[in-house]
C-alpha cells in the first residue's frame, strides 16, 4: 500500500504541471491535448510492440477508455477556455475522484472500510467548498470532465487487471491518441494539427511523455489498491492547482481556495489512516 500512495502523489504532481501547460497553451486547447496524447501514444505503440502486446482480454477497455477522452478533451478545452485553473481542475478532478470510487464499489467488486468512505465524502466537502460559489452554468462544463474521469478510470482499473500486467497504459495510450486523432479529424482541425505540431513540437514531447507517466504510475497502484484510494489520493493535485491559480495566475479567490485546500488535506489523511 505504501507504494501505492507514493505512486499517486507524484502522479499528483505530474498531473497538475501538464494541466497548468495546456491552460497556458495559447490558441485552440483541443491541440494542445491532442499533441500531448499523440506523442503519448506514439511513444506507447512502440513500446507494446517492443513487450509483445497485452491480453486480448483487455484490449476493450482500452478501447473504452480512448472513446471516453474524446468528451474529456472536448470538457476540458473548453473549460480551460473559459474558467479559473483553480476552479476547473479542482471541481473536475475532486468529483471525478468521487465518481471513479462509487464506480469502483459498485462495478469492480472493491470494498473500502466505512472510514474511508467518510475520508472520500470528507474530500468531496473540501472540493466543494474550493469550487465556492459557482453556478452550474460555471461548472458544467468541470462536471462534464468530472463524468469522463469516473468512467475512464473504472475502465481503466478493469483493463489493467484483466491484462495482469501494468503494460496495459501502453495500450490505453494508443486508444487514446487513436481517438482523440480522429475527433480532431471529424471535426476539421487536421490543418490545425499539423500547424500546431510545428510551432508546439517541443511542448507536445514533453508534456507527452509527463502525462504518459503520470497516468502509468496510478495504473501501476491500480494493481495493488482499490481504484477509489488511489483516485482520491491522485487528486492532491487540486491543492497545487489552487495555489498555483492564486499566486502564478493571479486569479480571484486565492486565499478561500487555499484555505478550503486543508480540508482536502485533512481527507487525504484520513483515507490513508483508514487503509
Amino acid at each position: 500500500m505504501l507504494a501505492a500512495t507514493l505512486l499517486a502523489l507524484a502522479a499528483a504532481v505530474l498531473h497538475a504541471a501538464w494541466n497548468l501547460a495546456v491552460k497556458q497553451a495559447p490558441g485552440d486547447r483541443f491541440l494542445a491535448l491532442w499533441g500531448q496524447f499523440a506523442v503519448a501514444g506514439l511513444v506507447g505503440g512502440v513500446a507494446l510492440v517492443a513487450v509483445g502486446g497485452i491480453p486480448a482480454a483487455a484490449l476493450p477497455w482500452a478501447a473504452l477508455s480512448g472513446a471516453v477522452h474524446v468528451p474529456y478533451v472536448v470538457f476540458l478545452a473548453r473549460a480551460y477556455d473559459r474558467r479559473d485553473f483553480s476552479l476547473v481542475y479542482p471541481v473536475a478532478r475532486g468529483t471525478g475522484a468521487v465518481l471513479a470510487a462509487l464506480g469502483g464499489m459498485a462495478l469492480l467488486g472493491d470494498r473500502l472500510p466505512p472510514l474511508a468512505l467518510v475520508a472520500v465524502g470528507v474530500v468531496g466537502a473540501g472540493l466543494v467548498a474550493l469550487a465556492g460559489r459557482g453556478s452550474p452554468a460555471h461548472l458544467a462544463d468541470a462536471l462534464a470532465v468530472a463524468a469522463a474521469i469516473g468512467v475512464y478510470s473504472v475502465a481503466d482499473a478493469r483493463g489493467v487487471r484483466a491484462a495482469h500486467t501494468a503494460w496495459y497504459a501502453l495500450a490505453a495510450f494508443v486508444a487514446i491518441a487513436v481517438a482523440v486523432s480522429a475527433a480532431g479529424l471529424a471535426t476539421g482541425r487536421g490543418r490545425g494539427f499539423a500547424a500546431s505540431w510545428s510551432w508546439s513540437w517541443r511542448r507536445y514531447v514533453l508534456t507527452g511523455l509527463c502525462s504518459q507517466l503520470t497516468y502509468s504510475l496510478v495504473i501501476v497502484a491500480f494493481r495493488t489498491a482499490p481504484v477509489g484510494y488511489v483516485t482520491a489520493l491522485r487528486e492532491s493535485s487540486v491543492v497545487l492547482a489552487a495555489l498555483v491559480g492564486w499566486r502564478v495566475l493571479g486569479e480571484r479567490a486565492g486565499r478561500r481556495r487555499v484555505a478550503a485546500s486543508t480540508t482536502v488535506f485533512a481527507g487525504l489523511v484520513l483515507l490513508v489512516a483508514a487503509r
